[in-house]
């Protein structure tokens, strides 16, 4: 389709326009710009240059009259005015406008025909826009040809660099959205995810709109058309947990949850490749074939065999795939109420139990704390794991304050009777650098017990330190590693952490304590006043 799109309205003379090419075409284009090379499975490797990551600091949101009201300000949306904005933006068109062609692609974001967007990418390199081919919902031609205006625009100028000087700027790194004018502008970083996210902030805000909730969490079904969500940060579990061959994957990270059921916002997925082997994770090593981007490997230039478990470049190496590459995805991707909801962390310190079965004021409770650790090679700057908090397990693309997001959550709980439960994928036997990482065969095993309902009917303990039920037996797992404290060879050192952990949940519930949502009921709250678990 190249050239058969006229950009002149958003102020670019590009004549050349290379609209929805195929991958075939992308490969191409990739290869001989010496931007990428063909891997021994046929997947195209790249290189998305010094950001390997995520650059949150430099996330900016137009602050507007008619949407200021809406949104979560502080760290996660950083005001931006509309005069920076627009800087932002010319400096974005004026360095597109210096390319001898441009990339377009047009696709949706969600599944489900009443809540989805058409989203338009314009980006210089032929690896974003097949990274973007991936992630988004392919249209047909037909679809494509009464494509029309697409309700958002993303700019991405990555390789230009936005001016520090402009108010509101710290870096030649800019990220920005403009909800008003329907656009989002990226300067100074080509780290792909950055699109993908982008369009995951944009139906964060626009979805609770709609009284529809917006989760970053995946989801996939059984034979019986069970559903479950999983909600984790990155590298807790969610891709590789969901993508289970006995299920049928609905999506891996971003989802909603309308009053008819789930839909998947993504046509692709995006998953960590760090130490990826065909044993443990088969079914997305066997999708890193021709139409994948393998992002940030490292791989041998005579065989083009890719190691993955070189981190020399980053520990966030990445594969976007579409996600029909995965054999039993559900298509369309969307599916029923969730029966089981589960809530995974990555507890640095070994502290919580392998699994633990929620209330649903613990539900809401643990959702709003979003704990769990920042995984190195997320986000730039993270070099080794680091305990955090995240509100609903992704705070980095909240557009609204938590509190409406877990109340939306624990409405949808309520109203559909699904079952919640805290899964710890992290530490067992001390905290990291003294414990074991938590087997993935027994969190495998842990699911499927959830997922055939044994657990729900398993006898529980109530853990001493957070009041937890915790299952005192789980087929596939060993019984002593369900209680935290006899896995510890110093009982007294898990007593410490135990404690240590105490006053980070109390540190950060501080912030919501002004909130006039409480974040739990009032016996739960008195129960949790006792243990010491947070003011």
């Amino acid at each position: 389709m190249s050239g058969s799109l006229n950009l002149k309205h958003l102020g670019l003379s590009v004549s050349d326009i290379r609209r929805n090419l195929s991958p075939a075409a992308l490969y191409e284009d990739a290869i001989a710009s010496g931007d990428a090379a063909i891997v021994s499975s046929g997947g195209l490797a790249t290189e998305s240059g010094e950001k390997t990551g995520r650059s949150p600091k430099d996330k900016r949101v137009v602050e507007h009259p008619s949407s200021a009201s809406d949104v979560w300000w502080g760290d996660v949306n950083i005001p931006l005015s509309k005069e920076s904005f627009a800087a932002n933006r010319q400096g974005a068109i004026e360095h597109l406008n210096t390319r001898p062609d441009l990339y377009v692609l047009d696709g949706y974001a969600g599944w489900d025909p009443r809540h989805r967007l058409k989203i338009r990418i314009i980006c210089e390199s032929a690896y974003h826009a097949l990274f973007m081919h991936n992630m988004l919902i392919r249209p047909s031609l037909e679809e494509l040809s009464d494509f029309g205006d697409p309700d958002y625009v993303i700019f991405n100028a990555g390789r230009g660099s936005a001016d520090p000087d402009t108010p509101g700027m710290t870096s030649p790194t800019s990220v920005c959205l403009n909800f008003e004018q329907r656009e989002f502008v990226i300067l100074g970083t080509q780290y792909a995810g950055e699109m993908k996210k982008g369009v995951f902030t944009i139906m964060n805000y626009l979805m609770p709109k709609m009284g529809v909730l917006s989760m970053h969490c995946s989801a996939n079904e059984g034979n019986s058309g069970d559903v479950s969500l999983f909600f984790g940060l990155s590298g807790t579990g969610k891709t590789t947990l969901s993508a289970d061959p006995r299920r049928a994957l609905i999506g891996d990270d971003e989802h909603c949850w309308t009053d008819e059921g789930v839909f998947n916002i993504e046509g692709g997925c995006y998953a960590k490749a760090i130490n990826l082997s065909a044993d443990k994770e088969p079914e997305i090593f066997q999708a890193v074939r021709f139409g994948s981007v393998v992002e940030n490997v490292v791989f041998d230039k005579t065989t083009r065999k890719v190691d993955y478990d070189n981190a020399s470049l980053t520990e966030n190496t990445r594969i976007s795939y579409p996600i029909d590459f995965i054999p039993n995805a559900k298509i369309p991707c969307v599916g029923g109420h969730p029966k089981n909801v589960i809530f995974l962390t990555c507890d640095a310190f070994g502290v919580f139990p392998p699994v633990s079965k929620l209330t649903p004021e613990q539900a809401r409770y643990y959702f709003i704390t979003g704990y769990t650790a920042k995984v190195a090679g997320t986000e730039m700057g993270v070099t080794e794991p680091q305990a955090t908090f995240s509100p609903c397990f992704g705070a980095a693309f909240l557009v609204w304050h938590p509190n409406k997001y877990a109340s939306m959550l624990a409405d949808k709980l309520r109203e559909h009777g699904s079952e919640a439960w805290l899964v710890n994928t992290g530490w067992s036997g001390g905290g990291s650098g003294v414990g074991k990482r938590m087997d993935l065969k027994y969190t495998r095993a842990i699911i499927d017990a959830i997922h055939d309902g044994s657990l729900a009917a398993t006898e529980t303990l109530e853990d001493e330190v957070f009041g937890l039920q915790v299952p005192t037996t789980c087929p596939g797992v060993p019984t002593e590693l369900l209680t935290p404290k006899t896995t510890w060879q110093d009982r007294s050192e898990y007593e410490a952490a135990a404690r240590r952990l105490v006053e980070s949940f109390k540190e950060n519930h501080a912030k919501y304590a002004a909130t006039p949502v409480p974040l739990l009921g009032e016996q739960q709250m008195r129960t949790y006043q006792e243990q010491g678990c947070h003011p």
